[in-house]
């Protein structure tokens, strides 16, 4: 087939996920154009202060689930066979409160709190932990092998394997969806697909401007001790839009704290007193932090803040025509990023694939 020149709008882990999957095709020309790129830290761009983990809160039975599903594989195959990756095993404990029903953490994680998630049969060692084994307060808590991802090495890790297969960066900032169809921003000097992968800003920028897209601000502690496993709790006392989670990356890349779910909140500065409150739930939530003792006992390595691309509805993975060129979404994964970001993927290329008249009808 005669190549096909294709332009991906966003370098977060949706768009560096989708552009790695297509480059192993042959026939594309790929240019990722972004106005952040691995290595900023800009509160624009929500992948590098992600945990990031494998903890689906998506629904049974729904395209969510099935992205999530498609995604364990991969990164089952990098933390067994990729160190470079940076994603590493992780013993994962979700405990669960009743009186958290109907609270915001209660009823996003759902999924996650049920005793027989749709993911039992996909994560390893999936199990109820027994009653006596729980602290007071937690009426029923399960446990399974999950992974954690370092992103200040994964997001590298993906450039460079789309580099290799071809892929070209480019630092670009859009006002208008259809600036990355112009032939300056492609070495052919003509676009055939424009992959829409923005996260937060799909809902500033022009010819998207989703209003369904909106910010779930979290709040995180980075620290040198070690937790030993991830841990989630399924609420907190400290209000309905705080969470309460621990999970240490790979590859030294600290001990994360969390965190925060605010809604509609742009704040890109740390809140000190939130701060506090996260790093005394994860000392309760996780003793083995500061072996029982406060949060002075804990080595700070820094603060930071991110915001969540939420969509109302859910990830956006769709085709439209926009003026001569196609256009193909994905974004408003949420907090579900990096846990669904294989998947989603996979969907965005089959409908590239799909709109370039290249995949067989069925």
């Amino acid at each position: 087939m005669a190549q096909k020149n294709v332009v991906v709008i966003g370098a977060g882990v949706a768009g560096l996920t989708t552009a790695f999957l297509l480059s192993k095709k042959p026939g594309y020309k790929i240019v990722v154009a972004a106005k952040h790129m691995p290595g900023d830290y800009d509160i624009e761009y929500a992948s590098p202060w992600a945990g990031a983990n494998y903890m689906p809160v998506s629904v049974t039975g729904t395209e969510a689930a099935e992205w999530d599903k498609n995604t364990w594989g991969p990164f089952e195959d990098l933390a067994r066979n990729h160190p470079d990756a940076g994603v590493h095993f992780q013993e994962c404990e979700i405990h669960n409160r009743t009186k958290d029903v109907g609270s915001a953490t209660a009823d996003w994680f759902a999924e996650l709190l049920s005793p027989t998630p749709w993911f039992k049969d996909v994560v390893p060692n999936f199990r109820a932990l027994p009653q006596e084994s729980l602290r007071p307060g937690i009426n029923s808590a399960t446990a399974f092998t999950s992974v954690c991802i370092n992103t200040a090495i994964y997001l590298p890790w993906l450039v460079s394997q789309c580099l290799k297969n071809g892929v070209i960066f480019k630092r670009a900032v859009f006002n208008h969806i259809q600036e990355a169809s112009s032939s300056t921003i492609h070495p052919a000097g003509k676009v055939d697909l424009v992959v829409n992968c923005t996260g937060l800003m799909a809902s500033k920028l022009g010819g998207v401007e989703d209003k369904a897209v909106f910010p779930a601000r979290g709040q995180i502690v980075i620290v040198r001790n070690d937790a030993g496993k991830m841990m989630d709790i399924s609420g907190t006392d400290d209000g309905d839009d705080e969470a309460c989670y621990v999970m240490t990356r790979a590859a030294g890349g600290g001990t994360i704290l969390g965190g925060s779910y605010q809604k509609g909140n742009w704040e890109s500065g740390v809140d000190p007193n939130l701060a506090v409150r996260i790093m005394k739930r994860a000392v309760e939530l996780c003793p083995a932090l500061t072996g029982g003792r406060g949060i002075e006992h804990l080595d700070i390595i820094r603060h930071g803040v991110g915001l969540r691309p939420v969509r109302q509805g859910g990830t956006r993975i769709e085709k439209e025509r926009l003026g001569d060129v196609w256009v193909v979404h994905n974004y408003g994964a949420g907090g579900a990023g990096y846990q669904s970001s294989y998947g989603c993927a996979q969907a965005t290329v089959n409908l590239i694939e799909d709109a370039l008249g290249i995949r067989a009808k069925l």
